[in-house]
């Protein structure tokens, strides 16, 4: 059974130059997106704790974030780059949240899907840094989270099968995909995950 489905549009090669010419911008951004993951992870939680079936890979999960968050924060301060003073808004994530159902059961597989469309994301961009970059230790550890990342991908839509009927989490993350490729070209190019 597949877990998630493919990217409907790779990244721009324009990205990654961008990334590549500003790459301690790049670090703050990163780290603060893996904050906003590890945050995601925990309210799945706190707003849905009646999903006894899946807090344990939601607390694993949003462990994990947290460790990539310091394990970014480290390499931010060998590099001598501080964090950025306050997260601004995300509006590639922003524009698919404000597309979900307002059901409650019904945002909840939005809510699951959209965080598969993001890691799934997340992973195809790693893995873009992961091979820009020289081998060595930053390469290294790119590829560990571009792996890393798929594997959330897959996590959330398998979440989302505990819940409801295959052929309905298929369709919605099929529509996800498309919407996500939407934000994805609505983006200003920049040194950011997003």
């Amino acid at each position: 059974m597949k877990l998630n489905l493919d990217l409907k549009v790779a990244s721009k090669p324009e990205w990654i130059a961008a990334v590549m010419d500003d790459f301690d911008s790049f670090l703050q951004d990163h780290a603060d997106c893996e904050r906003k993951a590890s945050a995601m992870a925990m309210s799945f939680i706190a707003k849905y704790p009646d999903r006894l079936e899946i807090i344990p890979e939601l607390i694993e999960t949003g462990v994990e974030e947290l460790e990539h968050f310091q394990q970014v924060y480290a390499l931010m301060a060998s590099r001598g780059v501080a964090l950025k003073p306050s997260m601004g808004e995300d509006f590639y994530v922003s524009k698919l949240i404000k597309q979900c159902h307002s059901g409650r059961n019904e945002r909840f597989m939005d809510r699951l899907l959209i965080a598969s469309a993001l890691e799934t994301r997340g992973a195809e961009r790693f893995r873009l840094v992961a091979e820009a970059l020289e081998d060595g230790e930053l390469k290294r550890f790119y590829k560990m989270l571009w792996t890393s990342e798929a594997k959330h991908g897959h996590l959330f839509v398998k979440m989302a099968l505990n819940y409801f009927p295959e052929d309905k989490v298929y369709e919605r993350l099929d529509w996800w995909m498309e919407r996500e490729a939407e934000a994805l070209d609505g983006l200003v190019i920049r040194a950011a995950l997003h």
